[in-house]
């Protein structure tokens, strides 16, 4: 496994990478959560997939096996900012609008979304490493940026997953039953590298070869 880290000026470097995400992502929320968010038959794409975002994606083979996307808690883009303070000013119907408590908009704390993994990977060791893996790339991409700290609606199992990797995640703020029958909280940990025992090259940030579309999962 590998990692890639990148935005929209630079996925073209990544071939069919982020196409292959958007896939995955359709083919879990939609197709499996039925979560009512934009998509087609093949990718699923709503308003914070736009220039202030960032994406940490984990290959295999060349496939698209996980992924997340990230942006800064002061993205604004048109009348979007980021996801959880759009929830908290009652744009978005789905996620209750005391989630967070307040607003919150620092160029020190960035948002994590749409962290989704393959369904091939069968194995809890497959799915540890393509969650570091994951976890890591965001981390660094936040920390270049300035980033000091991590949040993310999350489903609850998360933060005991990130834990056991070494990540210090928490939670704040209490957790709401979503539509989808799992429980939700906003999940919080530093921005910190090396909390992670997965080797640090297998991270990847240049340029790599067309990859095959990803298999639906």
């Amino acid at each position: 496994m590998e990692n890639i880290t990148f935005n929209l000026s630079s996925l073209h470097l990544h071939g069919a990478a982020f196409y292959d995400f958007l896939g995955l992502r359709k083919r879990f929320f939609v197709d499996q959560l039925n979560w009512d968010i934009p998509h087609d038959d093949k990718v699923e794409m709503d308003q914070y997939d736009n220039p202030k975002a960032f994406y940490s994606l984990v290959l295999r083979d060349g496939m698209v096996i996980g992924g997340a996307r990230a942006m800064a808690t002061t993205a604004i883009w048109g009348e979007h900012t980021y996801m959880l303070r759009d929830a908290v000013n009652g744009k978005l119907a789905d996620i209750p609008e005391d989630i967070m408590g307040r607003e919150v908009a620092s160029d020190s704390i960035w948002e994590c979304t749409r962290l989704v993994m393959s369904d091939e990977l069968t194995t809890h060791a497959e799915r540890s490493t393509c969650l570091s893996l994951i976890v890591n790339g965001l981390v660094e991409v936040a920390g270049a940026n300035g980033a000091e700290r991590l949040i993310s609606l999350s489903p609850l199992a998360l933060m005991r997953a990130l834990r056991q990797l070494g990540f210090g995640a928490e939670r704040i703020g209490e957790p709401y039953l979503n539509d989808d029958g799992r429980k939700y909280a906003v999940l919080s940990m530093p921005a910190a590298t090396g909390r992670s025992r997965v080797p640090s090259v297998t991270h990847v940030t240049g340029p790599k070869p067309l990859h095959a579309p990803a298999v639906a999962a």
